[in-house]
């Protein structure tokens, strides 16, 4: 596979604030979410890629191109910016035929590939009314249709569900699974672990300007593998369970939080701890009302990968 994006030890400042942190990374063609919480980096990532931002410190080479040196590779790549698109007076026909045609492509054929694409993402019938009349959603759809219509190599997609309603976005995920099973190369930035994981993309994990992870989504979970998961475990009888559960092999350890009612317990084996406590529910009478892992979300996995790179686990 050809290489797609190269970056040598690349940092990004914004004055004293730090966009990027000494990123190395290879990417061959492929399908990848860039996934973060807001402000993780992942924008300043897509514009170092677009040629729109130079790094501070390192080398960008995108396609074998330097995207300071050359706009070459431009034609190549389909941009779906997270930025919104709000020209009253314009209908999105000709808004997104004008984006084609800075391409070099011929009016007469961008206007027949933005009618091409915006057929694809459902905005046929209303492509030739004012853009002021559009929805977010719609406008949303009116930037994926200027990314997709010079048929790019690889798609750029920076937060591409925002402003979509439950329907648009069960469509944009059936889009895109449908684009990576043409071949094509994919790069969405989310900071939604589930719009990630629905397109099957590798991942990429940054957080605070650094790359902390990539791989799929096993692949990164296996990282974590010996570190303890939280569980929260409430039950009116709290003290009975935590006698239980004191001292099993599968309980790293255990902290009781008494005006809470409940349980943190830390473990290697959280399918084991469910099988414990389930046993405890039917043997020993023990309520529980509420039993949940902490390591669920987005935000504490990036915290365990945080930890790890800290040396604090």
């Amino acid at each position: 596979m050809s290489m797609l994006i190269d970056l040598e030890h690349v940092t990004k400042l914004y004055g004293n604030v730090i966009g990027l942190n000494d990123v190395s990374l290879q990417l061959s063609s492929g399908v990848y979410g860039l996934l973060g919480p807001i402000g993780s980096g992942k924008t300043t990532l897509i514009n170092l890629i677009m040629g729109q931002l130079r790094p501070s410190i390192g080398q960008v080479r995108i396609m074998g191109s330097n995207p300071s040196w050359s706009g070459a590779y431009l034609r190549r790549i389909g941009l779906c910016p997270a930025t919104d698109v709000y020209l009253p007076n314009i209908s999105g026909l000709d808004w997104v035929t004008n984006q084609i045609c800075l391409y070099g492509i011929h009016r007469r054929e961008a206007q027949r590939l933005a009618e091409q694409a915006l057929a694809l993402v459902k905005m046929e019938t209303a492509c030739r009314n004012p853009m002021g009349t559009y929805s977010l959603g719609m406008r949303q759809r009116c930037k994926l249709a200027q990314a997709i219509a010079h048929e790019p190599d690889l798609l750029i997609l920076d937060e591409p569900f925002n402003g979509l309603d439950p329907v648009g976005r069960i469509e944009m995920t059936q889009f895109l699974r449908g684009w990576v099973k043409q071949g094509r190369s994919l790069i969405m930035a989310s900071h939604i672990l589930h719009e990630i994981e629905a397109v099957e993309c590798s991942f990429l994990l940054l957080t605070g300007g650094r790359l902390l992870a990539s791989g799929t989504l096993s692949e990164v979970r296996s990282l974590l593998r010996e570190i303890p998961n939280q569980v929260r475990i409430r039950s009116p009888q709290y003290r009975l369970l935590a006698s239980r559960l004191m001292g099993l092999d599968e309980v790293a350890d255990l902290r009781v939080e008494r005006e809470l009612q409940q349980l943190l317990v830390s473990t290697d084996s959280p399918a084991q701890l469910a099988r414990t406590v389930a046993k405890c529910v039917a043997e020993e009478n023990i309520q529980v009302t509420e039993m949940r892992s902490e390591d669920d979300t987005l935000q504490s996995l990036f915290s365990l990968l945080m930890q790890l790179h800290r040396g604090e686990r």
